[in-house]
């Protein structure tokens, strides 16, 4: 359970570091400003399309650090950039849904991987 007070704490430091105003930071994440100023004021909690904006909107903010204070900001750069993590998945047990009918098919998967980071793969090209 993400601690309300001290993820706004950990916003504070975002804004503090990149030197923004909270209506700079909303325009800058794509949410409303009013949604900024209900969550600093502590009205409102912090939904999941708010903090997956936030950790786009900023690559120095790692999820964990973000979410539980666990890590460092600005995150730390990873000793091989180039390198994808390995994905725990079996490919060869993954199965195939080209055949589904177009409103059933997969629109978009997202792999989380252990070091916050994340990928989204869309058949969109987004």
């Amino acid at each position: 359970m993400v601690n309300t007070t001290e993820f706004i704490n950990r916003i504070d430091q975002i804004l503090k570091f990149h030197d923004l105003s909270a209506s700079v930071f909303a325009d800058t994440i794509g949410v409303q400003r009013s949604s900024i100023s209900h969550l600093l004021a502590g009205r409102n909690k912090p939904s999941l399309e708010f903090v997956l904006k936030v950790v786009t909107s900023f690559p120095d903010v790692d999820l964990y650090w973000l979410l539980f204070g666990k890590g460092s900001f600005p995150k730390k750069a990873k000793a091989a950039p180039n390198e994808e993590p390995e994905s725990k998945v079996d490919v060869k047990n993954v199965e195939s849904h080209a055949d589904l009918p177009r409103s059933e098919a997969i629109d978009k998967i997202v792999i989380f991987y252990s070091d916050g980071s994340f990928k989204s793969y869309s058949d969109k090209g987004s």
